[in-house]
């Protein structure tokens, strides 16, 4: 299986809660082997003191017990400290085409920096930074698009690498968009100029499909699952092209599941779920969330519904927890750009979570929301997403979106994030 290699730094989270979780003993127990092998020395130690006759443990010039003495050279190695992990998630790229549009320099080439430019300093302070690119890059050549088929240059990518992102997800409705040329334009993008880097959800080979994506970080293993409910009714190029959450596809994701717990230590799931622009969970979305949590996943980080929606804790019955993030809502779109019934469709929030490896134990012991706003005006480099907290009244007054929708305000942002986030959101900027 290929292994990716993880950052490591500190990432702090704006708001958070903490809760220890089901305990998943790692697979590689070697430091408590360790501490039993030194354990059985020392006792077998002891056992030679106690029953060796007196006149052999005693020097007679020192007085001292040449075993008890011996003793003193067995030292048992100190309990390592606890490793904090972070883990840091982006909802929807979805490159609607004024976005595209922007990033189109003077020279005619294309850079999309601007996007990420004020979270950049997020993900790159992560160990696992996860994006749900909901725009497949099919590249120029194919033409660059907006809804309702999306394609997006191959320069998304590079400016989502230069950005810290390290997981990118395709799993989602418009995968197949741009049909198979896009699809495998994509994979030969990633694998041609960033092969390090973990692409989730699309393939071309079944034998691709079958590869579990893999990643070990400060010596605790990820494995990581992105599915899709469907693909916009665009038929497949192949079975495997990507992987779907159906129930002709439930007994593939059990196995999947199956697989990622008996060969990683944190098991993540993330789904492309949901209704669109409703700020509640689905039927469909909880049922797939208890398939999850009775097959052993961790955390689960929601994406589709283009709007956020809550964040809790499932438990089943024999005790076992699991963190699920059901929709993060948008990362970037133009939507509310053009349309004055979409301002909530710029916003969203970032998932911000630390797993904690301590003496064998893997578990969650922190997480939240980081709330961010897509900045929205006209000309070259006009969209960047802000995190909420760091968003002024001047930026705001100069949005688009706001000049679109009067009630596009601090106010209604503060109530929406705090309807949906609850005690997560502590960024509010209006009192009451």
């Amino acid at each position: 299986m290929a292994a990716y290699e993880g950052k490591r730094t500190s990432q702090s989270t704006s708001s958070s809660r903490r809760r220890r979780r089901r305990r998943r003993r790692r697979r590689n127990p070697i430091v408590p082997i360790a501490i039993v092998v030194a354990v059985v020395i020392v006792l077998g130690v002891s056992a030679i003191a106690i029953f060796v006759p007196r006149g052999q443990q005693e020097n007679e010039t020192t007085g001292k017990s040449e075993v008890l003495s011996g003793m003193s050279y067995v030292e048992l190695e100190p309990e390592p400290e606890p490793v904090n992990i972070s883990l840091v998630m982006a909802g929807d790229v979805l490159m609607h085409e004024q976005i595209s549009i922007s990033g189109e320099q003077a020279d005619g080439t294309y850079n999309y920096d601007q996007i990420f430019s004020q979270t950049t300093d997020i993900f790159s302070a992560a160990d696992i930074a996860i994006v749900n690119d909901e725009s497949i890059l099919g590249g120029t050549e194919l033409g660059l698009s907006g809804y309702p088929r999306f394609n997006a240059a191959f320069e998304l990518g590079d400016a989502m690498v230069k950005a810290g992102f390290n997981v990118i997800c395709y799993a989602n409705n418009h995968a197949v968009d741009m049909g198979l040329t896009g699809l495998t334009n994509c994979l030969d993008f990633w694998r041609t100029n960033y092969p390090e880097y973990m692409i989730l959800g699309i393939h071309d080979s079944q034998e691709d499909r079958d590869n579990l994506r893999l990643m070990e970080v400060e010596g605790v293993t990820f494995a990581f699952l992105n599915y899709t409910y469907g693909t916009n009714g665009i038929p497949l190029p192949e079975t495997y092209s990507v992987d779907l959450l159906d129930d002709d596809h439930k007994d593939i994701v059990i196995s999947d599941l199956e697989r990622a717990n008996e060969e990683a230590d944190f098991v993540i799931v993330i789904p492309h779920w949901g209704t669109e622009y409703t700020y509640t969970p689905t039927a469909f979305q909880e049922e797939w969330a208890q398939v999850f949590l009775e097959n052993g996943a961790d955390l689960v980080i929601g994406a589709h519904p283009h709007v956020i929606e809550p964040v809790e804790w499932l438990e089943d019955d024999d005790g076992n927890e699991m963190l699920v993030y059901y929709s993060l809502g948008n990362f970037v779109n133009a939507y509310g750009y053009f349309y004055s019934d979409g301002s909530d469709r710029m916003l969203g929030g970032l998932a911000s979570v630390t797993i904690t490896a301590d003496q064998g134990d893997v578990y969650i012991s922190d997480y939240g929301v980081i709330p961010v706003i897509t900045h929205a005006v006209s000309g070259t480099n006009g969209f960047t997403v802000y995190p909420y907290s760091e968003y002024t009244q001047e930026l705001m007054d100069q949005n688009q979106v706001h000049k679109l929708d009067p009630s596009f305000t601090f106010e209604y942002c503060d109530n929406l994030f705090s309807e949906v986030f609850g005690d997560l959101f502590t960024d509010a900027k209006t009192e009451g």
